[in-house]
């Protein structure tokens, strides 16, 4: 009767609490293993929390794990509820993943040893837990991308046509109030002083910033893929519109008001109000696309 009792009481516990490893040399090597990565990437992701908090246009990367953690955790009863088929395919996607990190740590590129790292992820995924339990962890595996700074190269390629594209706009708008204006470049020559809209105007930390809450706001507010894709999609007009408002501003405060607070204190209060605007035509979009039917789905 006494081990009746026992078995009963484990088999209890095991349906309280599904999440407990019932073998304790599956807990070992998850932690082995789990030890061995931090080992690999402890110097790399050294680096990349130091990015997050030196270069503004990439602080929105410390909002990344903690929301990729609340989507494991918020699908939790699914991911118990898959069933595991280890696949030998993940072995191959953990090797193509650390021969990604060599080539990035030889050939001093941060990028490519970052994103090794969810290759590697995905990889321990697959292996272990086998192509349903990484259909499920997915979205957040994709969504940590958002979280490594893009490449050097890539993000002159982007910087610049955007730093064109608001300096334009600009001297598009600022005739309409009777600012005469001569653009040369991502030069703004105004009568009382010329504008040079640097990388830092050029409206990408708001792009990146407002893209990655639309897709934390899409997650959380909506079901259907095809929504979340529009808002994700419509952050890219509204930050670059956004931007072009905002250097309009600093123009018409340059000519009419003063240029030393113009470029000063107008210019930095601005630029919150301008993301607090685009925050809002976010979700302005969003109760726009309430007119079309909703199509309830879980992600």
């Amino acid at each position: 009767m006494l081990t009746i009792v026992t078995q009963d009481a484990k088999a209890r516990q095991s349906v309280e609490k599904p999440w407990l490893p019932r073998d304790r040399k599956l807990l070992g090597g998850a932690l082995l293993i789990a030890a061995l990565v931090a080992a690999a990437y402890c110097r790399i992701l050294a680096k990349l929390v130091t990015d997050w908090w030196q270069i503004a246009d990439f602080s929105h990367g410390f909002l990344v794990p903690p929301f990729a953690a609340y989507v494991l955790w918020r699908k939790r009863e699914r991911l118990l509820a898959t069933g595991i088929a280890p696949s030998w395919s993940g072995v191959v996607l953990v090797f193509f993943g650390l021969l990604v990190l060599l080539l990035g740590v030889y050939g001093s590129e941060l990028f490519l040893s970052r994103i090794s790292l969810v290759m590697v992820l995905a990889g321990l995924v697959l292996g272990f837990g086998g192509r349903k339990q990484l259909a499920e962890m997915r979205f957040a595996l994709l969504v940590l991308l958002l979280a490594i700074p893009i490449p050097a190269i890539l993000y002159t390629q982007i910087t610049f046509p955007l730093q064109i594209l608001a300096s334009k706009l600009a001297s598009d708008l600022l005739p309409l109030f009777g600012v005469p204006v001569l653009r040369e470049g991502n030069v703004i020559q105004l009568p009382a002083m010329s504008l040079e809209v640097a990388e830092a105007c050029s409206g990408i930390r708001s792009l990146m910033s407002l893209l990655t809450l639309a897709i934390f706001y899409g997650y959380f507010l909506e079901r259907s893929t095809w929504r979340r894709v529009a808002l994700a999609l419509a952050s890219l007009p509204i930050a670059i519109a956004a931007n072009a408002v905002r250097l309009l501003g600093t123009g018409l405060s340059v000519q009419y008001w003063d240029p030393d607070k113009a470029m000063g204190f107008f210019h930095e209060f601005s630029g919150w109000v301008m993301f607090l605007v685009s925050l809002a035509c976010l979700v302005g979009v969003d109760q726009a696309m309430g007119v079309f039917p909703r199509k309830r789905r879980q992600a």
